[in-house]
């Protein structure tokens, strides 16, 4: 205000001619027109540079106005990309497929949009886009790992195991501490029997820190017995014998390497390496694979006299369920009846499982026992639980012998000894046949009745103890009871054992 009425007050001002026209202003007017150029002059500018812009966008170069509308593609892509993303995390494909297609049409981002389409073509069933999407991750050096294994995967699930290895050869080569790809790598290597590269992948595994040493050790002595067993069947015997040996060496509480290495002592004279090795497994965890090789240290040693080496066995875990049965089945073949029944204890209470069972029929047949008791006894061990067995951890199938493959599921080091799960086929094994360790059963009874005693969860087809096919295929209402005349045929039956 002090400033406008200094320039009111002053003399003089601006005389603008132009041509015939004259223009006078004073000091305040002049200030004023001099405002009004210098913003008129600025729009001039603007308006200039903004068609000079224009130009230059319509020629295809990049202006102020070409990256507005690169941001606004960019937050449109990303936008698109974060809803496919959560898309494939909630199981929608279909929707993710259209997210990633719009992603791709905004970003121009091939190592995002196009593994997200391969994982949504994945979700979606839709195999063959989603094969051709891992196949353009491999064009670029930071997608081709990705690349490589999604195709390896599309490949297992094809059951092309063979380019499934290959693949994971590759992706093993461009990313070794990668701990998925060791894993499929080993399990295939595996399922070829090429237990070579297999140990060699297991080493990586060690090397790389994605596996304890202690399961190393374990996976390496299965890989081993692996290679020995592959071996046994081609008949070379002295290689197999050390590979066994090294397993059993790398791994003392492997059942399976324990027993083919006993055996392999035996072969070579040496039954003091063979007892020990035995004796090491057994401490560790009783198994009735081990008693039948300890038997088999001494084959042609009496029933009477094999109770005294198996001590050597059964002074271990002396409560143990494995070890009560391998007493009663050697006082069994003894025709020690009473101590088998003394040291069968309270299984058939506490654990009444099928080998426990027949082991009991056994029991009453030697003892002199009626049929109707021993049929009791079989009746029960018909519909009784299981006894342990080799079941895959991963998909619960039953194997009757051990493999270092599951033979349903193709898992490695999967098999574990243990009560299969309900309902689920029972296979016959060398562990559920009665006598476990010294064979047929010497008694004063028929050929016939040595032959029914034996007999563990089958139904025979002519029983011997007089079951025919219909009441041994019937269950009884409780599983649990012996039939309703077995009260009575038992106590005939004690009276009978005492007369004696």
């Amino acid at each position: 205000a002090w400033g406008a009425g200094m320039l009111l007050e002053a003399e003089g001002g601006v005389r603008v001619s132009v041509a015939d026209t004259e223009l006078t202003l004073g000091a305040l007017e002049s200030v004023i027109a001099l405002v009004v150029l210098v913003f008129l002059t600025w729009v001039a500018f603007k308006l200039v540079g903004l068609v000079v812009a224009f130009l230059k966008f319509l020629n295809g170069d990049e202006t102020a106005l070409t990256r507005y509308f690169a941001r606004n593609r960019e937050r449109k892509g990303y936008d698109a990309l974060s809803e496919g993303m959560m898309a494939v995390a909630s199981g929608d494909g279909r929707l993710a497929l259209t997210k990633a297609s719009k992603a791709e049409r905004y970003l121009k981002r091939p190592d995002l949009t196009t593994l997200l389409t391969a994982q949504a073509a994945e979700m979606a069933g839709d195999r063959t886009k989603a094969e051709v999407a891992y196949k353009k991750l491999l064009q670029d050096d930071r997608t081709r790992f990705v690349g490589v294994r999604g195709i390896m995967r599309q490949k297992l699930l094809d059951g092309d195991t063979d380019t499934a290895l290959k693949l994971a050869e590759r992706a093993f080569a461009l990313k070794p501490k990668h701990e998925e790809t060791q894993d499929i790598l080993l399990g295939l290597l595996a399922g070829q029997h090429d237990w070579s590269g297999a140990r060699k992948t297991l080493s990586a595994k060690l090397k790389h820190g994605s596996l304890p040493r202690d399961v190393h050790r374990r996976r390496d002595a299965v890989l081993a017995l692996g290679e020995a067993r592959d071996i046994v069947d081609e008949s070379a015997s002295i290689e197999a014998r050390e590979k066994a040996i090294a397993a059993n060496k790398m791994s003392p509480d492997l059942v399976p390497a324990a027993v083919m290495a006993s055996d392999s002592y035996v072969a070579e004279g040496k039954p003091k390496y063979a007892t020990r090795v035995i004796r090491k497994a057994w401490e560790a965890a009783p198994h009735p694979d081990l008693a039948a090789a300890f038997a088999r240290i001494v084959p042609d040693e009496s029933a009477g006299k094999r109770i005294l080496p198996f001590g050597v066995l059964t002074n271990m875990h002396r409560d143990h369920p494995e070890t009560r049965l391998l007493q009663s089945e050697l006082q069994i073949a003894a025709e020690d009846f009473p101590a088998a029944r003394t040291a069968l204890g309270d299984l058939v209470e506490t654990d009444p499982t099928a080998r426990t069972l027949t082991i009991m029929a056994a029991i009453e047949r030697g003892s002199g026992a009626d049929d109707a008791v021993v049929k009791g006894w079989l009746a029960r061990a018909l519909t009784a639980r299981r006894d342990p067995q080799w079941v895959c951890e991963k998909c619960q199938t039953v194997h009757g012998v051990w493999s270092p493959i599951c033979d349903n599921c193709d898992g490695f080091d999967t098999l574990a000894w243990k009560r299969p799960p309900e309902g689920s086929s029972s296979m016959l094994t060398g562990a559920e046949m009665l006598p476990l360790i010294v064979g047929q059963i010497e008694s004063a009874a028929s050929k016939d009745d040595v032959e029914d005693a034996e007999t563990i969860d089958v139904v025979p087809e002519e029983s011997d103890v007089g079951v025919d096919e219909s009441e041994a295929e019937k269950p009884t209402a409780n599983a649990d009871a012996p039939p309703a005349d077995y009260e009575l045929e038992a106590d005939d039956a004690e009276k009978k054992k005492d007369a004696t």
